[in-house]
């Protein structure tokens, strides 16, 4: 930690042994990153291309998209390269450090989802406490428990403030619903601006998820329920 700043570091290693490394800076007290803005913005990055449709930005006021601005570097570092090529990724965070040979595009995902959680899209303002506890290659079981367990937390602590909260996870659902046409915009403004698939499989997995929680919650957690039942409680 320093000047306030929590950083999390993705050092990718390929096969032909060249390298990336991609420092994601993150300010600890409004848990928004701080990549620098490039002078040169693309046009894909423009707020009205592709814009989703869930997004609630004005072009008046806002003239580019948050998260495209911010995965413009990995879009360039990665647009030459195929999604089934291995690479050693490595997650360096102040505590611990993670390290797995996985295919790019499952790297690729795994930053993308930190980088917007801690980006000034309001769409994904949800996802800033859990980007403090971030959890590199997570799987599907443990990205479910981390979704809704951060959730019901929140709803802890708005009962100190509010009568109403949401246990059925009714507000929960409605998001997801909107990450999924999120996730579809992004991948619509990175179409052909590459040969690589491994930045768009990137998003599709991300937006997979999305469509995969949305889906529990429509099942009232019936496959991660079996995990409770030892508990005692």
């Amino acid at each position: 930690m320093e000047d306030n700043t929590y950083t999390i570091r993705y050092h990718f290693l390929f096969k032909n042994g060249k390298e990336n490394t991609f420092d994601v800076k993150i300010d600890s007290s409004t848990m928004l990153n701080l990549l620098p803005q490039p002078e040169n913005k693309p046009f894909w990055t423009e707020l009205d291309y592709h814009q989703c449709e869930c997004c609630p930005l004005d072009k008046a006021q806002v003239s580019h998209c948050p998260i495209a601005l911010n995965i413009m570097g990995l879009i360039e570092a990665f647009k030459n390269v195929m999604s089934s090529e291995k690479c050693q990724v490595s997650c360096i965070t102040p505590e611990r450090t993670y390290s797995k040979e996985v295919d790019i595009q499952n790297g690729l995902f795994s930053i993308f989802g930190i980088i917007n959680a801690t980006s000034s899209c309001p769409i994904m303002s949800f996802f800033k406490p859990m980007a403090k506890f971030h959890l590199p290659f997570s799987t599907i079981e443990e990205t479910k428990v981390r979704v809704i367990s951060f959730y019901l937390l929140s709803q802890y602590f708005k009962q100190e403030k509010s009568d109403t909260i949401d246990i059925q996870l009714e507000q929960l659902e409605s998001f997801y619903s909107k990450v999924e046409l999120l996730d579809a915009g992004i991948l619509n403004r990175i179409r052909g601006i590459s040969d690589s698939d491994a930045d768009k499989n990137a998003v599709i997995i991300l937006n997979s998820i999305a469509q995969l929680i949305s889906m529990e919650i429509d099942e009232q957690l019936q496959s991660i329920e079996d995990i409770f039942k030892t508990s005692g409680f």
